[in-house]
């Protein structure tokens, strides 16, 4: 499984009480792993696109902080933000979290950023595809992740 070692560095973080505002009960509390095809995953000037993987892990932690990670080539983008300031989003049943820091890295070497942007989403497991699509940028950089969910009903990690 692409997300153990994620999920294993993560479970420290995993809430037990947090109660994140959520669209139809997403994100949910811990580590779930949502299947579907990953369309655009860039970094500044890196486009890590093509080796993007057909999972998205959603973490919230016991802050109430919620990170949708995209993976591509060993090496994970986790967009982060706090999840009590969810607001609905611009379409029905969407939602969108701001964003401030991304996270980057590969393994235990993992760096974070403050970043400014959001990402909409609504509920992937209501039995049709629903996009995640997150952008943020910092000083220095943008990033940008793309995901559409299959649909299918949640794995928890």
């Amino acid at each position: 499984m692409r997300f153990a070692g994620i999920a294993f560095g993560l479970t420290a973080l995993v809430a037990t009480s947090a109660t994140a505002a959520t669209v139809e009960n997403f994100p949910t509390q811990g580590v779930t792993v949502v299947s579907g095809k990953c369309s655009k995953l860039v970094v500044g000037k890196l486009d890590a696109s093509k080796g993007c993987t057909g999972e998205l892990a959603s973490v919230t932690g016991p802050d109430g902080s919620v990170t949708f990670i995209f993976t591509s080539g060993g090496k994970m983008l986790g967009f982060q933000g706090d999840g009590r300031g969810i607001k609905p989003g611009s379409q029905k049943g969407t939602a969108q979290l701001p964003i401030d820091v991304i996270s980057t890295g590969a393994g235990n070497k993992m760096s974070g950023v403050e970043a400014k942007g959001t990402c909409t989403f609504a509920n992937p497991y209501a039995g049709k595809p629903v996009a995640i699509e997150c952008s943020a940028k910092s000083p220095k950089m943008s990033f940008n992740g793309s995901f559409t969910s299959d649909g299918k009903t949640p794995r928890h990690k």
